[in-house]
């Protein structure tokens, strides 16, 4: 497993990691025991990142986490989670007593004095533009609640004017094969400010595992079902905002570029590690299989050619549509 340093943080990340959202259950029903599972499987393959967040399950995800960090207290992780998503959505509501009663819950959920890293989870535009906020933000390390902080965007601009803000650490943004525009910016100029990127929805909702088709159907309390289409939250957040139909013609020529040897979400993966700039990558993962072969693709060396076919494919099915969206 490779690793990288993750932004402002300092800390030393695996180049893969886990987004455990499904882990509190919005995905499907996942065990708790199942989920421990997941979680240690990953660790024992190399990852050294989870990234939650306190409305995942309402709490759940966290406090998984904690109950896996209790019993394997001499493993190294680094912990990301996000706050915001508990109130309604409005700038009003991102203030320095909310910060400190989501991070108080947040350290109670996970077990901690101090959190590693947290996120503004994907709050509105305004919210980045408010000196106040980060002024909040910088008082909780100081006062060691939090060690560093980021945000977690759904647009390239925010991304843009978090990463000019001097104590943003990460920037958390939705980047895969069928979503390139974080490419053209948002990757460059996070380089050149030493912000981390946290690529997610790498697999676009599982378009790019391979093996869906257009006949695929998802469980009625999947976002995959109830939000395909934007209804619930950012149409992103499932298949990348892309069309299901569409997405899946595009991820059958992606599996016939995919050199032999590796699989078809190993590659996807190790594609977007191999972009400059990537910090980490946090692919969900239901059960121990799929954990560990996430976590294979931390050391897949891609053959040249896969990246012209990744620009074609998107020209083709998703430039005009997508790119000027986001």
């Amino acid at each position: 497993m490779h690793s990288r340093t993750l932004g402002r943080t300092g800390r030393t990340v695996s180049v893969i990691g886990l987004g455990t959202w499904q882990l509190g259950a919005d995905w499907g029903d996942v065990s708790e025991s199942d989920a421990l599972d997941v979680l240690g499987a990953s660790v024992e393959s190399g990852v050294t990142f989870f990234d939650t967040a306190d409305v995942y399950g309402d709490g759940r995800s966290e406090k998984i986490i904690s109950t896996f960090r209790a019993a394997n207290p001499d493993v190294p992780l680094t912990v990301a989670t996000k706050m915001g998503r508990r109130l309604d959505q409005v700038p009003s509501n991102y203030v320095r007593e909310n910060f400190i009663a989501w991070t108080d819950r947040s350290r109670r959920n996970l077990g901690v004095d101090t959190l590693d890293l947290v996120q503004l989870h994907c709050p509105p535009s305004a919210v980045y533009d408010d000196d106040a906020v980060y002024d909040a933000l910088d008082e909780l390390v100081q006062n060691g609640a939090i060690a560093s902080y980021g945000v977690s965007v759904e647009e390239a601009q925010q991304a843009l004017t978090a990463i000019a803000r001097p104590g943003v650490a990460t920037v958390q943004i939705i980047l895969n094969a069928f979503r390139l525009k974080p490419l053209d910016e948002v990757l460059p100029a996070a380089q050149r400010a030493g912000v981390g990127i946290i690529a997610r929805v790498p697999l676009a909702s599982g378009l790019l595992s391979g093996k869906y088709t257009t006949d695929t159907t998802f469980a009625e309390n999947d976002h995959r079902t109830y939000n395909r289409q934007g209804e619930a939250f950012d149409q992103g957040e499932t298949f990348s905002g892309v069309d299901f139909e569409q997405g899946v013609r595009a991820a059958q020529e992606f599996a016939a570029a995919v050199p032999d040897g590796v699989t078809v979400p190993q590659a996807a993966l190790a594609w977007i590690a191999e972009q400059p700039g990537v910090s980490t990558v946090i692919p969900g993962a239901r059960n121990v299989e799929q954990a560990k072969a996430n976590a294979a693709a931390g050391d897949v060396e891609l053959e040249e050619g896969l990246d012209s076919e990744v620009v074609r494919i998107y020209d083709e099915y998703f430039r005009a549509a997508v790119h000027p969206r986001w």
